[in-house]
């Protein structure tokens, strides 16, 4: 009976459906691989991507805009398609700013709770609505709500992108002050770091430029994602760091 017992709680721990950073890189069990996306990059160079992730306001995205532009700093929004569609304007001026633009799905579902024919509808329309603004091609992929399994993963492969996750999170979602913005950023920062933010956050207009200064004061450079991550010959390790292959 405690044979039994031990069996069916390896198996239920190895079939549960992580989706977090603490995610394994490869889970082998009946002759599969659990897939990890990019959470941050190995390098000896100080540079680190910063991000927005937009589904839901936009009033706050012009003044972030205007920040960056201000302070000379590099960013990737990721944009969810119905944002999209609320914010045309919007899209091609970050654009034209020259942002990056990556996808954040279409409609926000959490994309292992879907069929799989949703999940490359997801994919389908959210690419096309960005590039048919930008005339941009879109290069990386964000997760709703940071879930994926490997059928999400290798849909987004198939599409060109690169999933691209975060190690160092603001919380600025949750409504905290502009100080707690900073600091979740400030004191987790390492080279190639990628940092998660909000175009709507409450308080993201005063945390932003002191993020910025901060971190440039510390020698960082910011650059796009698709500069930050590398693009062929890597291997992803068990809590999602890229690392270039020798």
């Amino acid at each position: 009976l405690k044979f039994f017992t031990l069996f069916f709680l390896i198996l239920a721990v190895l079939s549960f459906n992580w989706g977090g950073k603490e995610a394994l890189a490869s889970v082998y069990f009946n002759r599969t691989t659990r897939r990890v996306p990019i959470y941050c990059v190995e390098t000896i160079d100080k540079k680190i991507a910063i991000s927005f992730d937009a589904a839901w306001g936009s009033d706050k995205t012009q003044k972030i805009l205007d920040i960056l532009k201000e302070n000379e700093v590099d960013a990737t929004f990721f944009l969810v398609g119905m944002w999209t569609d609320k914010n045309p304007e919007l899209v091609k001026t970050i654009s034209d700013s020259g942002f990056e633009i990556g996808t954040h799905s279409n409609l926000h579902p959490d994309m292992t709770k879907i069929p799989n024919n949703q999940v490359v509808l997801e994919f389908e329309n959210s690419i096309r609505k960005i590039e048919s603004l930008t005339g941009q091609k879109v290069k990386v992929f964000r997760a709703p709500f940071g879930a994926y399994n490997n059928y999400v993963l290798d849909t987004a492969e198939s599409f060109g992108l690169q999933t691209v996750q975060w190690d160092v999170d603001s919380l600025d979602w949750k409504g905290i002050s502009a100080q707690e913005i900073s600091s979740n950023i400030l004191t987790k920062v390492n080279n190639g770091s990628i940092i998660l933010c909000h175009n709507n956050a409450d308080h993201i207009l005063e945390a932003l430029p002191v993020v910025i200064s901060s971190l440039k004061a510390r020698g960082y450079k910011f650059v796009k994602i698709s500069d930050l991550i590398y693009q062929d010959n890597f291997t992803i390790d068990q809590a999602g760091r890229q690392i270039k292959n020798q």
